[in-house]
């Protein structure tokens, strides 16, 4: 039976998060791999979400409040204007947002330009769109920009560019002249832009985040999708947007409701109160994220991995493993040189085993392969080198993973990032 599936369908493979987020679960181990809180979310939020429940907000359900409040926002940030009777569409989280707005601008054969790494659902919407994805690889191990690579990554069939800043998975913030250099490329080629923004609130070291759209030109070719989730530790209420100008905004609001219809109606209830937010609340966001990355850069730094760019924003830690890391169980020693793939998610998977700790390998990030010049400055094979820690957890629970790591280490008489004593 399987002739009957789809061409696309044919493509795709269970998520490597959720599996090992899965077994970490099955294992009773700490999950430091999938992205989402294992804190209570605020409570004011939940109090308006049940209070909406109570009142019998439960059937199909547009809230024009949320886009009232997104233009004041959006002006405030950003100073950008919009309409909010025409330039916002409200979906089931960012994720229904970024697909809706790539079926919105993406024929068959149309080429769309990525930063690698990059986070895995892109990829599988400009295919199921019939567009072709093309990787731009930033530059380890502070990811930068490299103008060149970018601008020859375009061709006659480009038709957008996709950025998510501040980054999944390197944590990376891009700056005022790397957006520059992506807004010249788009007005002078006439592309697209499609931005997720989610991370938007959740920058560190007094960085700002700055969207994309905000620079000249590039409100009127930029979609911009965020959502609730992880501003306010609720990814699984699914209330998100697309903020773009009304020909894109309406014809993500029709794919949208030909797909869904409508997010949540008690949670787009809640999330006027979510928007009515004080600033307070995101300075408070912002200090408590800052200190759970501190404290989880000098973790792993403690037991022997390589940390050489310190997240700026989004809540993950991409940590590299040395060049002449190995690993040692009753049964095997694995050098990183000749690690494929599997391999890299076997270390995850012992790393479950033996410590009860779960993270995500980083090579399932990775589409693209730097130039022998450039394998020769960072090393060969650096893709496979990293591994994704997430740090939205609980203060509990990042202890707890230091405790378990701490006695793993301690056990092996040797660094788990680094080689055997």
């Amino acid at each position: 039976m399987e002739q009957k599936l789809s061409s696309a369908a044919k493509t795709f493979t269970p998520s490597p998060i959720q599996e090992l987020s899965h077994l970490a679960q099955r294992s009773n181990a700490i999950n430091l791999a999938e992205g989402f809180p294992d804190f209570p979310a605020p409570s004011h939020l939940k109090h308006a979400a049940i209070s909406a429940i109570n009142s019998d907000f439960n059937q199909y359900r547009h809230v024009q409040g949320i886009c009232d409040h997104l233009a004041n926002i959006m002006k405030e940030m950003h100073g950008l204007d919009f309409d909010p009777g025409t330039d916002m569409a409200i979906c089931c989280g960012q994720t229904e947002a970024f697909a809706a707005a790539v079926f919105a601008i993406i024929d068959q054969g149309d080429e769309v330009v990525l930063f690698d790494p990059s986070y895995e659902t892109y990829e599988g919407c400009i295919r199921m769109a019939g567009g072709i994805p093309v990787y731009v690889a930033l530059e380890p191990p502070q990811w930068t920009l490299d103008p060149e690579r970018f601008i020859n990554s375009f061709t006659a069939r480009t038709k957008a560019v996709i950025l998510n800043s501040p980054h999944n998975p390197t944590g990376k913030v891009f700056t005022k002249d790397e957006l520059e250099t992506i807004a010249g490329a788009c007005r002078r080629r006439d592309c697209i832009a499609i931005t997720d923004e989610v991370y938007e609130h959740i920058t560190y070291d007094n960085i700002k985040h700055i969207s994309l759209a905000s620079l000249p030109g590039m409100q009127e070719r930029t979609i911009i999708t965020s959502s609730l989730s992880k501003t306010f530790s609720v990814t699984g209420w699914r209330v998100g947007w697309a903020i773009a100008p009304a020909l894109f905004a309406s014809a993500i609001r029709n794919i949208h409701v030909k797909i869904t219809d409508s997010a949540p109606a008690p949670f787009q209830e809640a999330a006027l109160t979510a928007l009515r937010s004080p600033p307070e609340y995101f300075e408070k966001l912002r200090r408590e994220y800052e200190s759970k990355r501190d404290y989880i850069v000098h973790l792993i730094e403690g037991i022997g991995f390589q940390i050489k760019f310190k997240p700026r924003g989004a809540f993950f830690l991409f940590a590299e493993l040395p060049e002449n890391y190995l690993f040692s169980d009753a049964s095997a020693l694995f050098t990183l040189f000749s690690l494929s793939s599997h391999f890299f998610v076997e270390y995850v998977k012992e790393l479950i085993k033996q410590a009860g700790v779960v993270a995500v390998p980083g090579c399932g990030f990775f589409h693209t392969t730097l130039s022998t010049e450039k394998l020769s400055q960072v090393g060969c094979g650096y893709q496979k080198r990293y591994i994704r820690f997430a740090f939205c957890k609980s203060s509990a629970t990042l202890a707890a993973a230091a405790q378990k790591l701490a006695e793993l280490s301690d056990a092996m008489g040797c660094d788990i990032g680094g080689k055997n004593a």
